[in-house]
């Protein structure tokens, strides 16, 4: 069994003994979805395949964030922002803007990428390398912005 899935299980016992309703909220939902993955592949997920999970968590809840600001409704915007403080916990320290450029301008000289039509190239040499440090949507965008410097 994943490591992180076992962690989330003891943090969701944790949360259950002392009554943090917030987090055994949030903890519940993260393993009914790991589960639900699981269904879906037929086998256990790896850390990395719920690290990928956990970032998706955090990006719906932007989403949420994002239209309960706009119906106005801040007690949306706390629940789901105290939702993603919980799911951060659990991800590894993310990467700074600098390393983020630094692991990509890498990929990007191995591959051998010179114009943006290369990014597919050099984000499936770099997203396993992230191992969840830094979202798909954070590197797909130095990247994009590195091949695109290049080729002016």
């Amino acid at each position: 069994m994943a490591e992180l899935k076992t962690k989330l299980e003891l943090a969701l016992r944790d949360a259950m003994r002392s009554n943090d309703d917030v987090r055994k909220r949030t903890l519940r939902m993260i393993l009914s979805a790991i589960r639900l993955a699981e269904v879906e592949k037929g086998n256990p997920l790896d850390d990395n395949s719920i690290l990928a999970l956990l970032h998706k968590e955090i990006k719906s809840r932007r989403e949420t964030i994002e239209d309960a600001q706009k119906g106005q409704r801040p007690d949306l915007v706390a629940a789901a922002q105290a939702e993603i403080k919980v799911i951060q916990e659990f991800l590894p320290q993310a990467l700074s803007e600098e390393e983020l450029i630094a692991m990509a301008k890498a990929a990007i000289e191995e591959v051998g990428a010179k114009t943006p039509a290369d990014l597919g190239k050099v984000m499936k040499l770099l997203i396993p390398r992230l191992q969840g440090r830094a979202s798909g949507d954070e590197a797909s965008r130095v990247v994009r912005q590195l091949l695109q410097n290049q080729g002016t």
